[in-house]
């Protein structure tokens, strides 16, 4: 067979198969009006209950859950968001702090209109979404930490915040490259490094130092979470997490670790962390069955 007709049987074979393998789910773009009329940029991927709220981290957008979308979107309703100050969010806002990004996801939440949701944060997104729970409780079944959530009695002085703060305010772009890097471990591949270290030193500063600044003011010792649903963290080792010390306020809490990765464990090692987060997923709707059915399955 010629290497001209090979071609044509090839191509008549994929235009046969394209009718029997459905094509990835599109996103469907949207934006929200948060509390203090910032518009807040979403996309909705796929259906089904319950719905998987993603909310990124300090200086990041929501591309960094892409390895995460097409897993999760076969099975459940996923929706990703640019909190404000953020990719494609609005920049009006003068202070970022945890609460008014809570109000950010809850928008997003009141206009997906799902009865059943999955708050999911990575890093600073941890305090992010137990604000987002607290503004809307209803339909809120389980919250999901990524890398966060290590430590609700981690308390800093003023001194110690504007010490640590001083560095980004003299020079955001170059501290923050630095400041990221040390969050991988060795070996870790160094174009993702370069990836991720570039998209967060190119945020905005006066977003990145105020959200810097209000999250370290947060303190739960003096404000404890108010959370009456499970909450769930998948970490990683880099730094330690206190289970028994975050248990006095939440009793509900529960860790996984994915020890040997670095911050960003859900685009450093997507298989393992999409299958962590998946039993976690199915662990928290077994739970909620339980609950409905009275206490039997």
């Amino acid at each position: 067979m010629n290497r001209k007709n090979k071609c044509v049987i090839l191509f008549a074979i994929g235009a046969v198969l394209m009718f029997f393998v459905p094509a990835p789910a599109r996103a469907e773009d949207g934006v929200a009006v948060s509390q203090d009329g910032t518009p807040i940029a979403f996309s909705v991927y796929g259906e089904g209950e319950p719905a998987l709220i993603f909310v990124h981290g300090w200086c990041c957008n929501r591309s960094v859950w892409k390895t995460q979308v097409p897993y999760f979107e076969k099975e459940y309703k996923v929706v990703t968001l640019d909190l404000a100050g953020h990719g494609a969010s609005g920049t009006e806002r003068d202070v970022y702090s945890m609460e008014a990004f809570g109000e950010d996801v809850a928008a997003v939440v009141r206009q997906i209109q799902a009865s059943q949701i999955i708050l999911i944060g990575h890093s600073m997104s941890g305090g992010v979404i137990i604000e987002a729970a607290e503004i809307i409780p209803d339909h809120v079944i389980a919250l999901i930490g990524i890398d966060t959530m290590q430590d609700f009695e981690e308390t800093y002085t003023p001194e110690q915040i504007e010490e640590h703060l001083k560095p980004f305010r003299d020079d955001f772009k170059t501290t923050v490259d630095s400041f990221v890097r040390g969050m991988f471990v060795e070996g870790t591949d160094p174009k993702l490094m370069d990836d991720v270290a570039g998209m967060m030193s190119g945020a905005s500063q006066k977003t990145g130092v105020s959200a810097m600044e209000e999250m370290m003011k947060t303190s739960y010792i003096t404000d404890p979470p108010h959370i009456k649903v499970p909450v769930w963290c998948l970490n990683a080792d880099l730094w330690p997490t206190k289970p028994e010390v975050n248990r006095k306020d939440v009793p509900e809490f529960n860790l996984r670790l994915m020890p040997d990765r670095g911050h960003f464990i859900m685009l450093e090692d997507p298989d393992e962390f999409n299958r962590e987060l998946d039993g976690i997923i199915k662990e928290i709707k077994a739970d909620v069955l339980d609950e409905e059915d009275g206490g039997t399955i």
